[in-house]
Order: structure tokens, then sequence, then C-alpha cells
């Protein structure tokens, strides 16, 4: 069963197109509204709300529940809120997802952070929380910004020429329908999708999961371990990766080597530190570096490292 938190801000398409196109399996949906802002403002993103839970629940199936945010920028209570609905989520066995692509980033870092911490204190669960976020195809603010450019330029035309200048020119209704048009258009599509449009495909899906940094300190070994990944990619056993660590240390291969080359990276695997990832085959374990692993060797693979 898999729940996804959405923070509703003014998009549409990010919070929903990427989970069809992806055809993610979506049981669950809270949509988080804010209630702080314009009027204007706040009925806008109620109006999306109220889309999105129809279209949640027609395209995907999914059952739909609507909760207030009562100060969108009141990062301490987004926080706590966040914190009790995704221990609330896991405690009803409930796989969970925080979309933070839209809504005032004070919710959305409220909310992935929340996440991180639920992941620090229910470690054995850690495969069962997720941040993700979802890059628009295009913006909508540029092009309504260009098509105004436009419009100004033709009334400042036709505000320079006279009567018989304008009646010399039998184009300029056709230019004013056209511009009228053009935006009338464009202005349904900004109140029907939002600031953007779409859901940007970024590597092999419409999803870029936030990794989780760990919050444990990497021991001097266990940084050995992580830079020779880093520098040689996947092993396919941890004795192979002994064996390696071994000739470049100039020390010989012993079994309590590899004892303490395990140990460690235990330590540094999904049910420690989570920068190393495994997966078995037969008797042994592949051996690479978690996408939170490959960014603290790239963090800190310079200098003496």
């Amino acid at each position: 069963m898999q729940t996804h938190v959405v923070p509703v801000g003014f998009d549409y398409d990010r919070l929903i197109a990427p989970l069809v196109r992806d055809q993610l399996d979506v049981d669950r949906v809270i949509l988080l509204e804010g209630a702080v802002g314009s009027e204007a403002n706040v009925e806008y993103s109620q109006n999306l709300s109220e889309k999105l839970e129809q279209d949640f629940r027609n395209l995907l199936g999914a059952t739909t529940e609507r909760v207030v945010v009562e100060d969108v920028y009141d990062y301490d209570t987004a926080f706590e809120q966040a914190f009790d609905l995704i221990n609330a989520e896991l405690d009803a066995d409930r796989e969970v997802w925080v979309n933070i692509s839209a809504m005032p980033r004070t919710v959305s870092f409220a909310f992935a952070t929340a996440a991180h911490s639920v992941m620090v204190e229910r470690e054995g669960e850690r495969d069962r929380i997720h941040t993700y976020y979802t890059a628009p195809e295009k913006y909508l603010e540029t092009e309504l910004a260009e098509e105004l450019r436009r419009q100004v330029d033709l009334l400042e035309d036709l505000r320079a020429g006279d009567d018989e200048e304008r009646a010399a020119d039998p184009g300029a209704d056709e230019r004013i329908v056209a511009r009228l048009e053009s935006a009338r258009d464009l202005l349904a599509e900004f109140d029907e999708r939002g600031t953007t449009i779409g859901a940007k495909e970024v590597g092999d899906g419409h999803i870029v999961e936030l990794p989780v940094a760990s919050f444990s300190n990497v021991k001097p070994f266990e940084e050995l371990i992580l830079f020779k990944l880093g520098e040689d990619g996947e092993f396919a056993s941890v004795s192979e990766l002994a064996e390696a660590l071994a000739r470049e240390l100039g020390e010989e291969y012993t079994d309590s080597f590899r004892s303490k080359v395990i140990y460690n990276v235990d330590r540094l695997g999904p049910g420690g530190k989570g920068y190393i990832e495994q997966e078995e085959r037969g008797k042994s374990y592949r051996t690479r570096l978690s996408r939170i692993g490959e960014l603290w060797v790239r963090a800190h693979g310079d200098g003496e490292n």
C-alpha cells in the first residue's frame, strides 16, 4: 500500500502526471492545502486541490484526503504535522511518498526533513519512506510574459499610427484578433494547469527521489571503503572488495582483514548508514554505492582524499 503526500500549490501536472506516466501504484493520497495568502491565491489552490482529488480517484483509483496546513510559512508546525502524518501512515502499514514539487518551500522542506527524521528513528523501515521532486516540461510564466510583450508592441504600433494609416493596413484587425485568441488560449491553459505544464522525464522516469543523508560520522576505514567503491564501481562480492582494498593498502589479505571489511560494509549498508547497497547473487552480495554514498564520495573526493 502506497500513500502519496502531496502539498498543493499552483501546479497540477507535476503532482499527478509522473504517477500516471510511470504507472505507479497509488492507493491513498493526502492533499495538503495552504490556508494563508491572498483570497485569490487560497481559492486558486483549493480549486486545483478539488481537481486533483477527482483525478487521483478517477485516473489512479486512489482514495483521497484533503488536509489543511494552517500557516504555510510556519516551518516548526509544518514539521510537526508532517512527522505525525508520516508516522501514522507507517503505523497503518503503508509506504509513504512525499512530493515536494509544489507549495511554499517552507512546507516542502519541512515535510522532506520530517521524512528524513522518521527514517532515523525507524531505521528498519528506511526503504518505506521516500521524498521526490518532479521537474516541469516548461514554465508558463515565461510564455505569459512574452505574450504580454508582443501585445504591448502591437498596441504601441496601433497607437502611433493615425486613422489613415490604420485604414491602409487591412491586416491590423487580423493581428488584433490573432493576439487576442493567443492570449485567451494561454490564459485558459494557465487557469486549467497552473504555472507549469507536464512532468519532465529525468533518466528512466519522471521522479527524482531525494537521497537521505546519514546522521552518523564516517570512520576512517569506512572512508577507505567508500572511496574504493567510488573509484572502481561495483564489486561482485565483499571478498572481491576486501582483496582490492588489501592490495591498495599493501596489506596481506587474511580472514581477519576480510572480516574487518565485512563488518564495516555492514555498518555502511542499508541497515546502517545507508551509503552502500547490496544485491544478493547466489552466495555473494554485489556491493556498490547507494545514491547518498555517491554524493558523499563526490562531496569528499577532493583535497588529500
